[in-house]
């Protein structure tokens, strides 16, 4: 795709959803017409209405009934046609995932599944529409790539790379509008590999998707005590890149909006396990306990995931 075309401050500001299927699945639509979207009634909040007024007969609104979502988009799989399934991250990871284990799993179906609102954009809503496990979940499925996006170009990206993929995709994409961007120019995406941002011989922040911002602010502050700190954004939690790790740093840390198990954190440890020459590992997220609800911001900060709490945790286990 020509990412020359768009404007990152304007996909910054459409959000993620608005980035990846408002523009990018546009210019995708006008060049491939093997793909169907079905949303399970969430065309709104995540940008799809252009490409439901512009492609009528390439949408589907199966309601809010995410197993019967997965179950039809596995039909249409079955026929080769590719399908694009839209809902919240928490309801499609946890509610589907007997229908994705199965249908993307074990008939490996290739559903690019697209979750919306993950983490902790819903708020107010509270734990019952967190998606803090979706990551854990997600990664269990055989054959199933699982992209945590970190800005609105990222996420174009993603979806963008995940149609061009013949196997099953998961795209994290979290928050509304105004999403911050981490990329200010087009880069090199490609699934499965990680991206330096930052170089620092000290310690290494493994980050993913909302937490890459926050690790690149958290680094910062670091270098303010003389502590250096490479940051590095695992886009793709699965397949991990392994390659960039660095054993030979006094620290790795992890952090993301997720447990801090089952998701990246658990996946750098199972790396590790199996090397018996590695740095201790931080893994920062939401530990195991059901999160205080309040808005965006006070929750991040009760769990030590904005920038300064990421420093202060760090400043703490270095030692």
């Amino acid at each position: 795709m020509d990412w020359s075309k768009f404007n990152i401050k304007l996909m910054s500001m459409a959000g993620q959803g608005g980035s990846a299927f408002g523009m990018a699945l546009m210019e995708i639509a006008q060049n491939r017409s093997d793909f169907k979207v079905l949303s399970a009634d969430m065309s709104t909040p995540a940008g799809l209405d252009k490409f439901k007024a512009a492609y009528p007969e390439r949408f589907i609104n199966v309601g809010i009934a995410e197993q019967n979502l997965i179950g039809t988009a596995a039909g249409l799989a079955s026929e080769g046609i590719r399908p694009i399934c839209v809902a919240q991250s928490c309801f499609l990871s946890m509610r589907s995932f007997e229908q994705i284990r199965q249908y993307a799993g074990f008939m490996k179906f290739p559903l690019i599944i697209a979750g919306i609102a993950s983490g902790l954009s819903l708020q107010y809503f509270g734990n019952t529409h967190f998606a803090v496990e979706d990551l854990a979940l997600m990664r269990m499925v055989p054959g199933m790539t699982v992209v945590c996006p970190c800005d609105s170009l990222e996420a174009a990206k993603a979806l963008d790379a995940a149609v061009s993929c013949n196997a099953p995709v998961y795209i994290r994409m979290f928050g509304g509008t105004g999403v911050p961007a981490v990329y200010s120019q087009d880069y090199d995406f490609c699934l499965g590999r990680g991206v330096e941002l930052r170089d620092g011989k000290d310690i290494q922040i493994l980050a993913t998707g909302s937490m890459v911002n926050n690790a690149l602010g958290a680094a910062a502050l670091l270098a303010q005590d003389g502590i250096e700190a490479s940051v590095v954004n695992m886009h793709t939690v699965k397949p991990l890149d392994v390659s960039a790790i660095k054993l030979d740093k006094k620290l790795l840390v992890t952090v993301e909006e997720h447990r801090n198990f089952g998701g990246l954190g658990g996946a750098v440890s199972e790396y590790l396990s199996g090397n018996p020459h590695h740095p201790a590992l931080l893994r920062l997220g939401f530990g195991d306990k059901n999160i205080r609800v309040g808005g965006y911001g006070f929750m991040l900060g009760d769990a030590g995931l904005t920038a300064e709490g990421i420093a202060g945790s760090i400043k703490e286990n270095i030692k």
